[in-house]
């Protein structure tokens, strides 16, 4: 997980460890969850590390959709754009919501489990909230407007 969100702007020196087979200090992005937009400071993106950095890729995995773009990975991304526009019943679409949020996060080796997962379909919009174990801690994740 080298790569970050803006792969134009240099990240911090990484801390060693790479090389041990122990994972580095993950650091992402600073993330507005409810704009839906980085964060800056005086012209520069703000940087988080850990738990908050591994929400923020969270965040941001659960929010594109899987193949979409050539510029990630085919194991990037989500598939809940799958259940739109289909005659599935409401157990179905929630049931098949919470594999695709698990199948979008654990790909990720900070991300040792995804528990708790709960799917509303409300108002035409889908909204997700899980716990996530990373190799920092829990974290709670609520991703709205899917």
């Amino acid at each position: 997980m080298s790569a970050t969100l803006f792969p134009l702007i240099e990240a911090p020196a990484a801390e060693s460890g790479q090389s041990s087979g122990v994972l580095p200090l993950y650091r992402e992005i600073a993330w507005d969850f409810e704009a839906d937009r980085p964060l800056w400071r005086e012209g520069n993106p703000v940087w988080v590390t850990g738990a908050q950095a591994v929400a923020t890729w969270a965040w941001n995995a659960l929010h594109a959709v899987r193949g979409a773009l050539d510029i990630h990975s085919r194991d990037y991304g989500c598939e809940l754009r799958n259940l739109t526009g289909r005659a599935y019943s409401q157990a179905v679409k929630e049931t098949e919501a919470v594999r695709y949020v698990r199948e979008c996060l654990i790909v990720n080796p900070y991300i040792t489990d995804v528990r708790q997962i709960s799917a509303d379909f409300s108002d035409g919009r889908l909204s997700i909230r899980c716990a996530v174990n990373t190799i920092y801690g829990e974290v709670d994740l609520n991703a709205l407007g899917l």
